[in-house]
């Protein structure tokens, strides 16, 4: 006891040098005691709604490690997506380049989802930009997607391993084949990081045995079975307690990327049974459990946090990669937003975005402007005493000014989201968020426009009666799909 408490006054006045450290220089990378370089513990749930989580105003899953994460740190209550699908936004999140930007438009499939191998000489996305997909029964040819994020893109494992940091990805990576692992893209440990969208089970060895394809035989890569039935979640915690004892004493950057909630919907039959009720459905019970082994694993980081009693501060984000998946209230619901995995609509591409400063950032406050995925990798960039790199063009913007109030809500932002693809009942469709202004652009239908200040849920389309304002949106929208580079859907 005496000894933590040693340390705890240790880290206090650790932290008190830092915090003159910013009242003395500002915004601006003094050298000595306040330039320290924190942790960093970035936590993405696959498919997570924006609504689930009780510090957002939801009821059924119970999230009592998230909430108290949004309690001692900062809830941005319009956080969103650079997609409305996985891979862009992942791919936007290491990177802090836009997904039109990268060419990276729609969720990557796996080797065993198509019928083609990835060309291992290719080093970028260029080849795969000037392909187009085309079927008979669509109005337009389609910007075909690239199977992978380029080697060339410097990622934020390879940005913060300038600074000397110890590196991991855990999870999901789903940007691309073998040689695009993470280990190949600046993280010195992978663990289940590979070019599958979604496990195939959540329970230990991780595998299908009876599948017809040798991959999802094999299970995850990086992750060979140790337990019999140990769940997939607690697993991928486990090895980031792991690395926080091996590297507590070097500043480390642990990508905890979860599979969960994303189907298969599985879940320990002791939490499910907890979340049986007369008005869910069994899938909507094992969602919720699935939702609550995130929780619990949060808890247990922030646990080991404590036990080994790291003077460095430790950041952790927590967010998620697009909507929830809503299929007419299954496995969750998005509602009041409306619509959810896919959609353009709020829904779809409105997430949770919680960050904990630890003695860096303000406490219990919110941030209610609007901020997107891009934003990771400026904002790790100035953590850590960075200039941004001068050779890469970046579309995110660093949040610390905003998070540290030394700045007003920030000025009018223009955020766009691009998906060229047909998906389902998806078509085509581009999107200018405004101010509170929203166009909704869709390649072979009418265009919608919503003004989220008054009607947040999107349930009254305002175009007839704005076509002015619709029609200048509309041109800005194409000046910065043009600034992007984005490929565009090809009327035939």
């Amino acid at each position: 006891m005496q000894t933590r408490h040693f340390c705890g006054i240790v880290r206090y006045f650790f932290l008190v040098l830092l915090s003159l450290g910013h009242v003395l220089v500002g915004n601006s990378v003094a050298r000595g005691a306040d330039e320290v370089l924190p942790n960093f513990i970035v936590i993405m749930v696959d498919d997570l709604g924006a609504v689930d989580l009780g510090c957002y105003g939801g009821t059924y899953v119970q999230t009592p490690n998230i909430d108290q994460l949004a309690k001692e740190g900062i809830r941005a209550t319009r956080a969103y997506a650079a997609a409305a699908i996985c891979s862009p936004t992942r791919a936007a999140w290491v990177t802090g380049r836009h997904p039109a930007r990268l060419g990276i438009t729609d969720w990557i499939r796996a080797r065993f989802q198509r019928p083609n191998a990835t060309p291992l000489d290719a080093s970028s996305a260029e080849a795969a930009e000037v392909a187009y997909d085309e079927n008979p029964a669509q109005k337009y040819r389609t910007p075909a997607n690239p199977f992978f994020l380029p080697l060339s893109e410097m990622t934020v494992a390879e940005l913060v391993k300038q600074k000397g940091y110890r590196t991991a990805h855990i999870g999901k990576w789903h940007l691309g084949d073998d040689p695009w692992y993470p280990e190949h893209q600046g993280y010195d440990k992978n663990f289940g990081g590979c070019d599958y969208g979604q496990p195939p089970t959540y329970f230990d060895p991780y595998r299908k045995p009876n599948a017809k394809q040798e991959s999802l035989r094999n299970g995850i890569p990086g992750l060979p079975g140790r337990k019999e039935n140990e769940f997939l979640t607690d697993r991928e915690v486990d090895e980031a307690i792991q690395l926080i004892g091996q590297w507590k004493d070097s500043p480390f950057y642990i990508q905890l990327n979860h599979y969960a909630v994303h189907t298969p919907i599985e879940a320990p039959a002791d939490l499910t049974q907890k979340y049986l009720r007369a008005d869910k459905r069994d899938q909507q019970a094992k969602y919720a459990a699935l939702l609550e082994t995130v929780d619990r694993g949060l808890g247990k980081l922030r646990s080991a946090i404590s036990a080994h009693a790291i003077q460095r501060p430790t950041v952790i984000i927590f967010t998620s990669d697009n909507g929830g998946l809503d299929q007419k209230g299954s496995p969750t619901e998005n509602a009041p937003l409306r619509d959810g995995k896919g959609s353009p609509y709020e829904g779809g591409i409105r997430v949770p975005l919680l960050i904990y400063g630890d003695g860096l950032l303000p406490q219990g406050i919110t941030l209610d402007s609007p901020v997107c995925s891009m934003d990771l990798f400026p904002t790790v960039c100035e953590l850590t005493h960075q200039k941004t790199p001068e050779n890469i063009l970046l579309d995110g913007i660093s949040l610390l000014p905003l998070l540290r109030k030394q700045a007003a809500e920030q000025p009018a932002r223009r955020l766009v989201w691009h998906f060229p693809h047909y998906r389902g009942e998806t078509i085509p469709y581009s999107v200018l968020l405004e101010n509170d202004w929203k166009l909704i652009h869709y390649y072979g239908a009418p265009a919608e426009l919503y003004n989220l200040a008054e009607d947040p849920y999107e349930t009254s389309d305002v175009w007839e009666s704005q076509k002015e304002r619709a029609a200048a949106m509309k041109t800005t929208l194409f000046q910065e799909l043009d600034r992007l580079g984005a490929s565009m859907p090809i009327m035939k």
